[in-house]
């Protein structure tokens, strides 16, 4: 019984791993080329925008792995709806835990690979998130910086 979960659980812990690089790749590129190309004088807040976009593909992201197990578990026969599937598999990948549903003895051990497999991508998610605030707080404090440079004339006085 535990082989047969594992040997379900992992590829789909892979594909979601897959699934989370890619979109974490495109939001951290994303972000970085929307920055570069604002000539914006408030880059600050044209930063923000590209910084919420990159969030909700990362968490779209993270709602189409918590599908892909939602349908797998009808593909295995514990659920007949597709909303009921997805709600389980959202409260044991967001590691709820609520216990309201759960599965047949059988496939009672995806719901920790879901759980553990769930803390790794929102973690992923988070690791992206601080990349691409790291990009903006260093794009604010070189900006200082060249400021501060351009007020201080080359004899080293005070403009």
């Amino acid at each position: 019984m535990i082989l047969m979960n594992l040997m379900i659980g992992l590829p789909t812990m892979l594909l979601c791993l897959v699934v989370q690089a890619a979109i974490a790749f495109w939001s951290v590129r994303y972000y970085v080329r929307q920055t570069l190309a604002a000539t914006s004088p408030r880059k600050f807040l044209a930063g923000l925008r590209p910084l919420l976009i990159a969030m909700l593909a990362m968490v779209a992201g993270n709602f189409v792995q918590i599908t892909l197990w939602g349908v797998l578990f009808i593909w295995l026969g514990e659920f007949s709806e597709l909303y009921e599937a997805v709600y389980h598999s959202a409260v044991n990948f967001a590691s709820l835990g609520y216990g309201d549903i759960v599965m047949s003895k059988n496939w009672k051990l995806l719901g920790p690979l879901e759980a553990v497999n769930g803390v790794l991508m929102v973690g992923m998610t988070s690791a992206a998130l601080m990349v691409i605030l790291q990009q903006l707080i260093k794009t604010q404090r070189d900006e200082i910086f060249a400021a501060a440079r351009r007020s201080i004339g080359d004899d080293g006085a005070a403009r």
